[in-house]
């Protein structure tokens, strides 16, 4: 029943957010900062050791929890644990907040503060972007937001659900994505050293997990927008020398809504290991530089892809149920 667990938690997460310093967030960061204080003692070994710690853990608990509800109480309950889960592990206002915010910033005129938002969001000098780069990180921005904490959990949690796996894929998914991002953070902000063995281990581990989420994101966009341009997008993308996930999502972005789009803005999210790398000028080459009115068609673009995920669960929900 992962559809009715996904409605759920996108509904919930649409009236009630989770804010910025809430309880699950302050234990999680309590977790994997104590996993790697504990285990880290600088040798690859360790560092696997300690990463699948503080990403296996949670998720292991999170399965434990669903099986013992689903056998010892009931399915229904088992399903309204998915459904928080997943609710914990959406981001969906977290990042709209400051779009939203920065959108009405440049329709007001008022580009000085429209930088400052993106400067205060992406923790990166912003000043002397003209108008339309400050678009256009914005919308990079906004789309990996997008693709991490929202495509990506939803991807992650369907296929291991379908395994009968329930919430486990969402936790796996968004707590990949926090450990390569806090331990660097920390790291480099030098409130707890981490080694670097224990940063690259959960680097290559993120990548994995963002393989094939990044993928489906890019079809979706495909599907949902100029399926043609975003295809060649992402063709072209791939004959690059270096490419990253990041990249391959914000390629095909550029060709669904028929956009220039540089890689720049996504270099500062998240900013302490941003994986995506400039896009070719060849990938822009007559395409549009970005405005004010790409803004509200990314924004379509992702609303339609959101549709289009709680349909196609729908009709595989449907399905199983008739079979």
């Amino acid at each position: 029943m992962s559809f009715i667990s996904v409605l759920f938690a996108l509904l919930l997460e649409q009236a009630r957010p989770l804010g910025r310093g809430n309880p699950i967030h302050v234990v999680m960061r309590s977790w994997v900062r104590w996993c790697a204080r504990t285990l880290d003692a600088g040798k690859p070994v360790h560092g696997w050791l300690v990463w699948s710690l503080a990403v296996g853990g949670p998720a292991l608990a999170a399965l434990a929890i669903y099986w013992l509800l689903g056998i010892f109480v009931s399915w229904a309950l088992a399903v309204l644990w998915s459904a928080l889960v997943l609710y914990a592990s959406l981001g969906f206002r977290q990042f709209s907040f400051h779009f939203t915010q920065i959108r009405d910033a440049l329709a007001e005129g008022d580009d000085a503060r429209a930088r400052y938002l993106l400067a205060d969001w992406q923790h990166t000098d912003v000043k002397e972007l003209p108008r339309s780069e400050i678009i256009g990180q914005v919308i990079e921005t906004s789309v990996l937001a997008a693709h991490r904490h929202v495509f990506g959990v939803l991807a992650w949690f369907s296929v291991l659900a379908a395994l009968g796996l329930g919430p486990t894929g969402a936790v796996l998914y968004r707590l990949a994505e926090f450990v390569a991002r806090y331990w660097q953070h920390q790291s480099e902000a030098h409130f707890q050293p981490i080694s670097s063995a224990a940063q690259l281990n959960a680097r290559q581990a993120w990548a994995f997990m963002d393989w094939l989420p990044a993928r489906i994101t890019a079809i979706s966009f495909a599907v949902v927008g100029n399926f043609e341009e975003a295809i060649d997008g992402w063709r072209r993308y791939a004959q690059q020398a270096n490419t990253s996930n990041d990249g391959l999502v914000l390629a095909a972005t550029a060709g669904a809504v028929n956009i220039a789009l540089r890689g720049s803005g996504a270099r500062a999210y998240p900013p302490a290991y941003a994986s995506a790398v400039p896009l070719d000028d060849d990938l822009s080459a007559g395409r549009p530089a970005p405005e004010l009115q790409h803004l509200a068609i990314v924004v379509g673009l992702v609303w339609r892809t959101v549709v289009m995920w709680v349909l196609l669960l729908a009709l595989l929900t449907l399905a199983r149920l008739l079979g």
